[in-house]
Order: C-alpha cells, then structure tokens, then sequence
C-alpha cells in the first residue's frame, strides 16, 4: 500500500494534552524512573533536528518524497518533545534548548564528523543509501513505538499514560513511511538489499545512541525492555518482512550486547 504523503502533511498536527488533567500529576506524582525515561524520550524527541541535518547531506534529501516526509516528521517529532518537557515541568525537572545545544557541543569531533561521515558513506553508496536510511528509520520508529507503549503500561497514570498512547499513535505514522518506502527500495535493488543489511547488521543501535549518555542509555532501555524478549522478537519479525533482511535479529542482538536481559 502507497504511503499518502499529502494526507500525512495535511494530517499533521501537534500532539494534544489539553483535554487531559495536568493536576493529577500534583496528586499522583511520577516516579523517579518513570521521570528518567521521559527525560531521556524528550532529549531524543527534541535532537531530532541533527538526523534531520545528517539527511540533508545524503541522497535522501533530493527525493521528492522523502524531504517532504522529513519535513513533517521533524515538526512532529519536535511537537513529541514539547508534551515531554510539559509532563516533566509538572516535575520541576526544566528542558530547553540551551541546553540541549550545551550537550550537543559537549559530543566534540564525534558529532561535528557526523554529517561528513553520512555524506562520505551515501555518496559512496549512491542511491541505495536511501533504502538504508529508510530501513534505519523503521528501526528506530518501530523501537520508539514500543517504548512509549511500554512505559504507558508500566505506569497506568491518568494523566500520562494517554499522553504516551497519543504519541505513539503518531509514531506508527511514522513507521508506515519508512517500511514502505523501505521495502520499495529493497525490492528494486539488490545492491540496496546488501548495503542495508549489512549496516544493519553491523552499526544498528536504540534510539538516541550517539546522543546520550551510554550508562543511560542502557538503563533507559534495561528499564524499558529487560525481560520483554516477545516484544524485541516481535519488532525483529517486523524488520523480517523487508526484502533481504529475513533473517536479521537487530533488535535482539543490540540489547544482548549492552547487557540487557530477555
């Protein structure tokens, strides 16, 4: 099924949390690793602009429809991290941009090389390199779907557990982009099919790796995920599905090397 890239733009809205009761966040306040968790989430949410900017000097940004996609989905990735900071806020737990900026700058050589690096390794993939970034972005779409249900359940809260329930609804948007585009460009290329595999393969990694912190990352995730190997087997299956990637378990073997647990 064709992805509807206008009805996606036209649809595209921030997420709402006005109908919900902010207050019961002053009578049932979060946990401290729920509040962890989220903060992590709105960090990500919020950086979504340097993969934005790493796209940019790749092949991706001069198909039609993937710069249009990216477009909507920077804004709405960005409207993701204005619920977080506001749920955490309730908190007194403050985000802003000048901070994030701060950490940003902290990352050094690491992150200035980040868009030569994507630029050096597109342009010597060509085309294809658009059917990795595709099936890059199911992974990590697919992952962060997940999540947000998960830490939705974990935490049964009136106030948050909607919230979470919205953004991921949007994220699954997100996800239909990316494995159909994926799998058109998997189907066509056998080229495609080996460079994507083998990245995936080799370099996948959760979401906001490169970004944050590694000790938090691997609580985030341990917290999220450790002991939930049906649902890592599930999101593998899902990965499955696309030309060339059949037997593929990246999500399994990405949390097996950072320790967490099935």
């Amino acid at each position: 099924m064709a992805f509807d890239l206008e009805k996606f733009a036209a649809t595209s809205e921030p997420v709402g949390w006005d109908d919900l009761d902010f207050g019961t966040f002053d009578t049932q306040p979060l946990d401290a690793e729920t509040l962890r968790c989220l903060r992590y989430m709105c960090d990500v949410e919020y950086h979504t602009s340097c993969y934005l900017r790493d796209m940019l000097v790749t092949p991706s940004h001069e198909e039609e429809t993937a710069g249009g996609f990216m477009t909507v989905w920077n804004r709405e990735e960005f409207w993701h991290g204005e619920a977080l900071a506001a749920v955490l806020q309730r908190h007194g737990i403050v985000v802003d941009y000048d901070e994030l900026k701060s950490r940003r700058a902290k990352l050094g050589w690491k992150e200035a090389l980040s868009p030569l690096k994507q630029s050096v390794l597109s342009g010597l993939a060509g085309t294809d390199f658009v059917a990795v970034h595709m099936t890059w972005g199911a992974a990590n779409e697919l992952s962060a779907v997940s999540a947000y249900r998960r830490l939705s359940a974990m935490t049964e809260h009136p106030a948050l557990s909607p919230l979470l329930k919205r953004i991921a609804q949007q994220e699954t948007r997100h996800v239909a982009f990316y494995t159909t585009q994926g799998r058109a460009r998997l189907e066509a290329s056998q080229k495609a099919r080996w460079l994507t595999h083998f990245a995936m393969s080799k370099a996948w990694r959760p979401v906001g790796s490169g970004i944050m912190p590694e000790a938090e990352i691997q609580h985030v995730m341990g917290h999220l995920f450790a002991g939930q190997g049906t649902e890592l087997d599930a999101l593998d299956q899902k990965i499955q599905k696309l030309p060339g990637l059949g037997e593929l378990t990246v999500f399994r073997d990405a949390f097996a090397r950072m320790g967490i647990h099935r």
